[in-house]
């Protein structure tokens, strides 16, 4: 072996290293910057950016459908397991199955099924967090707000502003089933949450059910009244008083594409929601009825009063009738048929993403 070639053999066998170029070398500065900014509680935006300015809404939310059957049987039987004084309100909560141990239904709205037996009480408190019941089965349970005992009856619309005294009690000899929907994962998030008990079960009552209703939801206003109070003074607004107007809505034609014949609840004052961060609204589908597509900013939770059809979010159908309860998340494109004449109540988020300017919807697809 010649001495040339001995020295190309050499060369062939000796790894090749190359120096390291300029892109390796910032990359290396780079990591070396972040793990230094670390230890001082700083992070770049720059490698976050694309995840949390998003270019439309991205959720954790999914579509779930709770029955009704499955409902009433698993809560009737946490009956004897325990009282409504116990457990201060006796609820199973309508957990996302994508949200699992969270307590909400929604990322902003928490909704769990309460039941008081014949005879219960569930004591007097109040808390920062606004809420509302959707009544699902039973009569002659009530609800007493603020010194007016509300008396209710499947469909009723009852709303406990923030901080209002609320209690329950049943006088009937049958079980109350009610929806909870409450704001309180919106008062978390901003860590303003403040609750309190009363020291008796109950609370006096200075008004006779229905009196809300009577002096603010009738066309005219006790003198005095302030022109823009926070939430709406009635208590109850009432299936049997509520059913008539979307009904004869439906008649005369007013049926909107995609959501019926549907009526805002407001807060007769100054024609608002009814809460700050919960908005409410009631519908009727006539037999047939196929929907066209929308989607919206707020994820919503409705709950079937009357009839059978499907609710089609994303893909995903699913099938409701009486007292089913369902959610439809944020941003997710969904259209209800109907199989029957049907009525479903809905509540949302709206108001407070309103109030922010944030809220958007679309009813046709780009």
């Amino acid at each position: 072996m010649t001495s040339a070639t001995a020295t190309q053999t050499a060369s062939q066998a000796t790894p090749h290293h190359s120096t390291p170029g300029p892109k390796h070398n910032i990359e290396a500065m780079r990591e070396e910057y972040y793990q230094r900014i670390a230890k001082h509680d700083m992070t770049p935006l720059w490698k976050v950016m694309s995840s949390v300015v998003t270019k439309e809404p991205v959720t954790r939310v999914a579509p779930v459908i709770w029955h009704f059957d499955d409902i009433k049987r698993l809560v009737m039987e946490s009956g004897p397991l325990i009282t409504a004084e116990e457990a201060e309100r006796r609820v199973l909560i309508l957990e996302n199955p994508a949200m699992r141990g969270e307590s909400k239904a929604t990322n902003t709205l928490f909704a769990g099924v309460q039941m008081i037996l014949p005879g219960e009480v569930a004591p007097a408190h109040r808390h920062v967090s606004s809420a509302i019941r959707f009544v699902l089965d039973g009569e002659g349970a009530y609800t007493a707000v603020e010194g007016e005992k509300s008396f209710m009856s499947p469909g009723d619309f009852v709303i406990t502003a923030n901080w209002a005294p609320h209690d329950h009690g049943n006088t009937s000899s049958k079980p109350m089933l009610w929806l909870d929907v409450l704001d309180f994962p919106q008062v978390n998030f901003f860590e303003a949450s403040f609750a309190e008990q009363f020291g008796a079960a109950t609370q006096s009552t200075s008004r006779a059910d229905g009196d809300s209703l009577a002096f603010y939801g009738s066309g005219v206003l006790p003198d005095g009244t302030p022109a823009r109070p926070n939430s709406s003074p009635v208590i109850n607004y009432t299936y049997a008083r509520t059913r008539p107007i979307i009904e004869r809505m439906m008649k005369a034609g007013d049926i909107d594409k995609r959501h019926g014949a549907r009526v805002r609840y407001a807060n007769p004052i100054n024609g608002g929601p009814v809460l700050p961060t919960m908005g409410a609204n009631l519908a009727m589908f006539p037999a047939g009825f196929n929907g066209e597509s929308y989607r919206s900013a707020d994820g919503t939770i409705f709950v079937c009063a009357e009839g059978k059809g499907t609710t089609t979010v994303d893909g995903q159908v699913l099938e409701w009738g009486p007292w089913d309860v369902f959610v439809v998340p944020p941003w997710k494109r969904y259209s209800h048929q109907a199989e029957q004449q049907s009525v479903l109540f809905s509540i949302s988020d709206r108001p407070s993403q309103e109030a922010l300017g944030i809220w958007r919807e679309e009813a046709t697809a780009h």
